[in-house]
């Protein structure tokens, strides 16, 4: 999706361990993407920095309102994530983005929404999903095989 994440948490540093704190390295290509995802392990609020490039970041807030907040954010810009929150960076910029994310957990974990409900092992029921989606059961199928496809690839 054009991006990577290099993090350092507690697997790869145990020193970090009962300290509460990680590190990641976001690199994003033109067009690259973080996609929506959250941070399962308690109480893991992200502290965002852009050291190059635009990107846009976002969060949704809970049910039932569900409201989006996003803002571009250039060179030197500062945005923090509230924990359990569903979030995303896009790089909406023509050239590379480089952002420095710092979360507070020794091991914040990530659950990619889109490969959470439809790359799941086994694969969650296609009928339950298009109820839940109010998606056709055909498109969900689709879904589902197209996340599959491309985990292999990975």
């Amino acid at each position: 999706m054009g991006s990577n994440a290099t993090p350092v948490d507690v697997d790869q540093l145990p020193g970090l361990n009962t300290l509460g704190v990680s590190v990641a390295r976001l690199d994003h290509s033109p067009s690259g993407l973080n996609p929506p995802h959250t941070h399962p392990h308690p109480h893991a609020s992200e502290v965002l920095i852009v050291l190059e490039g635009t990107l846009l970041v976002g969060f949704v807030t809970s049910n039932p309102e569900n409201r989006l907040f996003s803002k571009l954010f250039n060179k030197g810009d500062v945005f923090v994530l509230p924990f359990g929150l569903i979030h995303f960076q896009y790089n909406i910029g023509h050239a590379n983005a480089l952002a420095i994310a710092a979360a507070s957990s020794q091991n914040a974990g990530v659950i990619t929404v889109a490969n959470a409900v439809f790359e799941s092992n086994p694969p969650i029921n296609p009928d339950f999903l298009a109820k839940a989606f109010p998606l056709d059961k055909k498109v969900v199928e689709d879904l589902q095989e197209r996340f599959q496809l491309e985990n292999k690839e990975n």
